[in-house]
């Protein structure tokens, strides 16, 4: 067998590779493809005796390179046979000296497809890592990039909250004295109440700032999350108003205790629980679950409301971005801050059906028991 002939055999194959390379996945289809070139060979041979003998070189590249060494052996002994068939002389030198190059040209094929298999295998699992380390370096830097937008929010937040503290508290001191000093007539009541009731928003509005600003330290320890989350279904049960919304909780048995602050992490499931209520329609449900798994629990909030559109949720957690009608923008961004000082972090994604799932994702400390 010719040296050109063999390169144009490899030629054919790596062009079949190319073309072939989705459907070629499914053996089946290999075999139907191997098949079909051999068949055209010994058309070819049985039509001109001895003269297209180098044409079986095609289907034990492709059978090699496709099925490894059983199907490249396979073929040559397959097509030697063909051969021999239609050689009125086949034992002769010449016969046996084909055989054995169809048997070598299949042994190299295997072995350069096995390896190079191996190579393209080693290249994905590369390619695989390099993305999720990628993946990481990326969520890392946007971890960074909201840390130093937050802390420099916060440090002006602080200032303002100070600031627009003192006043409002003398306002707001000056409409009580005014309000029990005098009969006052109705018109002058209700201004008031309208001086008063804002400064009590106002003022709530400025303990979120500080809140966010400059949160208290968490005081850690290890803690069974099946009282905290009966406590914050109860305390979210008495939020419902104006409609009905049904609750769902769905805990592991065992489940590892965490390690975190009471009040923060009951402060922080109010906080979604509520907005999961706000969010819900008339008749939904909104499930709290808790579940461990790599050394971490997570615990989530899911409503079945409107969502917020996949544009959105990498926002969620920026101050001041809301989408509520009458939103302050703060809850999200301090229930943030508060898990990530504990040592966990706040997930936020869309379900695969309508609504939202929040997720608190902590350290986990030992089994129950």
């Amino acid at each position: 067998m010719r040296a050109s002939e063999a390169g144009r055999g490899a030629a054919v194959t790596s062009r079949f590779n190319n073309l072939l390379d989705g459907g070629a996945a499914r053996p089946g289809v290999r075999w139907a493809v191997c098949l079909l070139v051999f068949g055209i060979a010994m058309a070819a041979d049985r039509w001109t005796p001895g003269g297209a003998a180098a044409g079986y070189s095609i289907p034990v590249l492709l059978a090699a390179a496709w099925l490894g060494w059983a199907g490249g052996v396979g073929a040559a002994l397959l097509s030697s046979a063909s051969s021999a068939a239609w050689t009125p002389h086949p034992f002769l030198p010449a016969g046996a000296a084909q055989a054995a190059a169809l048997l070598a040209l299949a042994a190299a094929a295997s072995l350069t497809a096995g390896r190079e298999r191996k190579l393209r295998l080693h290249y994905q699992r590369m390619a695989g890592q390099l993305s999720s380390v990628y993946e990481r370096v990326q969520a890392n830097f946007d971890g960074m990039k909201r840390a130093e937008r937050l802390s420099a929010i916060g440090q002006l937040s602080a200032g303002l909250a100070h600031e627009i503290r003192n006043p409002l508290a003398s306002i707001s001191g000056a409409a009580a004295i005014l309000a029990r000093g005098q009969a006052l007539d109705p018109k002058n009541s209700k201004c008031l109440e309208i001086i008063s009731s804002e400064c009590d928003r106002l003022d709530g509005l400025l303990t979120n700032f500080l809140n966010f600003a400059r949160p208290r330290p968490p005081r850690l320890r290890l803690l069974q999350l099946g009282p905290v989350l009966e406590h914050v279904l109860e305390l979210a049960s008495h939020g419902v108003r104006g409609k009905t919304v049904h609750f769902e909780k769905s805990v592991e048995d065992d489940l590892l205790a965490a390690e975190c602050d009471p009040e923060h992490l009951e402060q922080v499931l109010l906080n979604l629980m509520i907005n999961a209520i706000e969010a819900s329609p008339d008749g939904g449900t909104v499930t709290l679950s808790a579940a461990a798994g790599g050394g971490r629990i997570s615990i989530g909030v899911k409503d079945q409301g409107h969502g917020v559109d996949a544009a959105h949720i990498d926002r969620l957690f920026d101050p001041f971005f809301t989408t509520k009608e009458h939103g302050t923008g703060l809850g999200l961004p301090v229930a943030h801050q508060i898990v990530r000082q504990m040592g966990g972090s706040l997930l936020a994604r869309a379900n695969e059906g309508p609504g939202m799932t929040f997720s608190v994702v902590l350290p986990a400390g030992v089994q129950n028991g």
